[in-house]
């Protein structure tokens, strides 16, 4: 089935996105290897996770989808370009790409979100629609093959609808 780019935070990802998401799109047949900027990551409610891929290595070409997850980790990722670059690769490619919580803010600042659907984390609804986005407030909110979620409640869905969408 299809291979799948999860990208956390070095620390303070959110642990129940990252593991609801990935255990949804695993149950469908999908394979889901994670990136950060660091070799282990912390998430915010104590998990950590062994990194398959550093984010500086990791190749649109290689994979189906991408997964940005949230928490309060994320805001490190907002002006990485490297993130930044990987999400217009997967973008340009016609790939699902994806994020959750606050996540959506790197979606917004590489311009992907301009003119199109979008939720995230009730907090940063206004910089969402400063960047552009039309901010709907759903929990999963698909336009396109820009797939956003809300946070933790959402990350089932999310990984559903990312799986619907290989």
């Amino acid at each position: 089935m299809a291979k799948i780019l999860s990208i956390v935070a070095p620390e303070g990802y959110q642990d129940r996105e990252y593991e609801d998401s990935k255990k949804a799109l695993e149950e469908n047949g999908h394979t889901v290897l994670t990136a950060s900027s660091v070799e282990e990551a912390k998430g915010k409610l104590g998990g950590k996770v062994k990194i398959d891929l550093l984010l500086k290595d990791a190749k649109a070409q290689d994979f189906d989808a991408l997964a940005i997850i949230g928490g309060p980790g994320v805001y490190v990722y907002v002006e990485n370009q490297d993130l930044i670059s990987l999400a217009k690769d997967f973008f340009s490619a016609n790939k699902p790409t994806c994020a959750i919580c606050a996540a959506p803010l790197i979606l917004a600042q590489a311009g992907l979100l301009e003119g199109k659907s979008a939720t995230c984390w009730p907090g940063e609804s206004e910089t969402l629609k400063e960047k552009g986005a039309i901010y709907t407030g759903n929990p999963v909110e698909q336009d396109g093959l820009i797939i956003t979620a809300n946070g933790p409640e959402s990350a089932r869905a999310f990984g559903q609808k990312i799986s619907e969408n290989l």
